[in-house]
């Protein structure tokens, strides 16, 4: 049985209470539009698709590192709950 936070909400929590997940947050951000920004290329030179190769794992990283705060963040809310 689980009355716990939901995803979203926990999400929003951590963008508004913990600064390292804001840091990664607008990085993930940043990655994100010049991923657009690449997409919308009709054509991209080499120095482009390796930039987009290097993009596309930045955020892969990120979003892992968020993932591992929020993860870490619900084990505390359940410890404390019960």
């Amino acid at each position: 049985m689980s009355f716990g936070i939901g995803e979203a909400e926990l999400r929003d929590q951590l963008l508004r209470e913990n600064s390292e997940y804001r840091r990664l947050a607008a990085a993930h951000q940043s990655c994100k539009d010049q991923l657009e920004s690449l997409t919308n290329k009709h054509f991209l030179s080499e120095e482009e698709e390796l930039q987009e190769k290097t993009l596309k794992k930045k955020k892969l990283m990120l979003k892992d590192q968020m993932y591992s705060i929020v993860q870490k963040t619900r084990k505390q809310i359940e410890a404390g709950s019960r």
